[in-house]
C-alpha cells in the first residue's frame, strides 16, 4: 500500500469536508440579511476561500508547525498509520456535521483526531499535553469570548454609520456638467463644476443620478459583500495550513523537501477546501443565516468584520482560533443587542453540543481508524 498517496488523498478529503462545514461562517450573513441568495453566496465566498487558501502558502509557516510538530514530543516516531487515522477521524466528523448541518471546527476536529490516535498509538506519552492546553485549547475557549465582544463592542459605530451615510459614487464628469443639492424648499446648491472632461469626483449616488452620471457606487451593501470576502479569505489563511500539515506530522523541521511539493500541497488543499463549499455547503449555511437570529445589513456588515478580523489576526500570530466558533458568536453576540428572545436558543444549543462533542468524537474515529489500519498494513 503506497501510504504517502493515500495520506495525500485524504489531506484532500479532509480539505472538502472543510469545505462543505466551513464556507457557511462567512457568507450565512449575506443571505440571513437578504443582501444576496444562497448560491451566490456560496460561489462567492468558495473563490475567496480558494484565494485565502493559496495566500497561506506564503504566510502560515507558524501554524504549519504547530500542527505538525508542535504538539508532539522530540523523538516521538510515527508511523504512516497515525496520519491516517488522524485524517480519517477530522474528516469523518466533520462530514457527519455537515451532513446534519452541525457547523463544527475543523481545528477541533484534527486535536481530537490528535489525541485520540495518540493515547491508543503510544498511551498519550508522546503527547505535549501542555503545548496542546496553551496552543490549541486556550485559544479555541477564548475566541468565542473575543468575538461575542467584539461585535457588542463594533455593532453601535457601525449601525449609526449604515443609518446615516447613503454611500459614495465615483464618476467621471463631463465637460460643463455640475453636481448639485436639493434641500427640503427645493432650492438647489452646486456641490461641483467640472471644467473639462473625464474629471473624477466621489459625491453621493443621489447627485449623481440627478446629474445623469453613472459609475462605481460604493454603500452599505458592497462593503458588506467585501467583508464576507476577507472573511472567507481569512477563513481559507486559517484553515489550509492545519490541513496541510499533516503530510510534515512528526517532521522535525517542519520544513517542506521541496517548494514544488509545498505549493502542490497548499493548492490542492485550497481547490478541495472549494470544492466542498460549493457542492456541499448549503445545509450549515441555511443553520447560520436564518436559525440563529435574524439579520439586516449592519449586524451582518458587524459579524463579518468581527470574524476576519479575529481570524487574520490569529493566523498571523500562529494561534489556530475556530472560525467556526468566532462566527458563531459573532452572530450570536448581535441576536442578543436585539433581546434575549431575539436568538434561536434551541438552535444555539445544538451548536455548542456538536462544539462540545466534536473532540471525543473525532478521536474515537481516529482511534478507530488506526486499530482498524495497524491489523490490516
Amino acid at each position: 500500500m503506497d501510504f504517502s498517496l493515500l495520506t495525500f488523498a485524504l489531506v484532500l478529503a479532509l480539505g472538502y469536508a472543510n469545505g462543505t462545514n466551513d464556507v457557511s461562517k462567512a457568507i450565512a450573513t449575506l443571505v440571513g440579511s437578504g443582501v444576496t441568495n444562497y448560491r451566490t453566496a456560496i460561489l462567492w465566498g468558495t473563490a475567496w476561500t480558494v484565494a485565502g487558501a493559496g495566500f497561506a502558502t506564503l504566510v502560515a509557516g507558524a501554524m504549519v508547525k504547530t500542527f505538525s510538530n508542535g504538539l508532539l514530543q522530540t523523538g516521538t516516531v510515527l508511523s504512516p498509520t497515525i496520519a491516517l487515522a488522524i485524517l480519517f477521524g477530522a474528516m469523518a466528523w466533520v462530514l457527519v456535521a455537515s451532513r446534519t448541518g452541525l457547523p463544527v471546527s475543523t481545528t477541533h476536529a484534527l486535536t481530537g483526531a490528535i489525541v485520540g490516535t495518540g493515547l491508543i498509538a503510544f498511551a498519550g506519552e508522546g503527547l505535549l499535553w501542555m503545548a496542546i492546553g496553551k496552543k490549541i485549547a486556550l485559544p479555541l475557549l477564548v475566541s468565542p469570548l473575543l468575538a461575542f465582544g467584539l461585535s457588542l463592542l463594533l455593532h453601535p459605530a457601525i449601525r449609526r454609520t449604515a443609518a446615516t451615510w447613503g454611500g459614495s459614487c465615483l464618476c467621471l464628469m463631463p465637460a460643463s456638467r455640475a453636481l448639485f443639492t436639493v434641500d427640503a424648499r427645493g432650492r438647489t446648491r452646486i456641490v461641483f463644476q467640472s471644467t473639462g472632461f473625464g474629471q473624477p469626483v466621489v459625491a453621493v449616488p443621489a447627485q449623481c443620478d440627478r446629474a445623469g452620471l453613472r459609475g462605481l457606487t460604493v454603500g452599505i451593501d458592497t462593503i458588506h459583500w467585501l467583508s464576507s470576502g476577507l472573511a472567507s479569505f481569512a477563513r481559507g489563511t486559517n484553515d489550509a495550513p492545519k490541513i496541510v500539515a499533516m503530510l510534515l506530522l512528526g517532521s522535525t523541521t517542519a520544513t517542506w523537501p521541496s517548494t514544488w511539493l509545498q505549493f502542490s500541497a497548499f493548492g490542492g488543499v485550497a481547490v478541495a477546501m472549494g470544492l466542498g463549499s460549493y457542492v456541499g455547503g448549503l445545509r450549515v449555511t441555511e443553520v447560520l443565516a436564518e436559525k440563529v437570529t435574524r439579520m439586516d445589513h449592519a449586524e451582518g456588515l458587524t459579524a463579518n468584520l468581527t470574524t476576519s478580523t479575529l481570524v487574520l489576526c490569529s493566523g498571523w500570530l500562529g494561534l489556530p482560533v475556530s472560525t467556526t466558533h468566532v462566527s458563531s458568536s459573532a452572530i450570536i453576540g448581535i441576536g442578543l443587542l436585539k433581546g434575549v428572545t431575539a436568538v434561536r436558543w434551541t438552535t444555539v444549543r445544538d451548536m455548542v453540543l456538536a462544539w462540545v462533542i466534536t473532540l471525543p468524537a473525532a478521536g474515537g474515529f481516529a482511534a478507530l481508524a488506526y486499530l482498524l489500519l495497524s491489523r490490516f498494513s
